[in-house]
């Protein structure tokens, strides 16, 4: 990913990989493609836009909620808000 969110790595092993990701307003986390099922649980309220192939959609989130997806998904994240926003991911290897 080459966006403009601050990742931070926190766990990297045989069974997942744990990060915080960290935006500006704004800032997003560039265009990717998830090469594993995860978890995105995010750390505050708020609304992100989500950029696909298929065009623009937005994503209220609540603190605390996680939510899953698999393998595969392919986006842009970036944040709506007037302030900063965090979650946490969970990749499952």
């Amino acid at each position: 990913m080459t966006g403009s969110a601050k990742a931070t790595v926190f766990i990297d092993n045989e069974r997942v990989i744990v990060t915080e990701y960290r935006f500006a307003p704004g800032d997003n986390t560039g265009w990717h493609r998830h090469g594993h099922d995860y978890v995105i649980v995010p750390l505050m309220d708020g609304k992100l836009k989500l950029l696909t192939k298929d065009g623009e959609s937005f994503a209220e989130m609540k603190k605390g909620a996680p939510y899953f997806r698999k393998e595969g998904v392919e986006h842009d994240v970036i944040n709506a808000n007037e302030g900063e926003y965090a979650f946490i991911e969970i990749e499952l290897k």
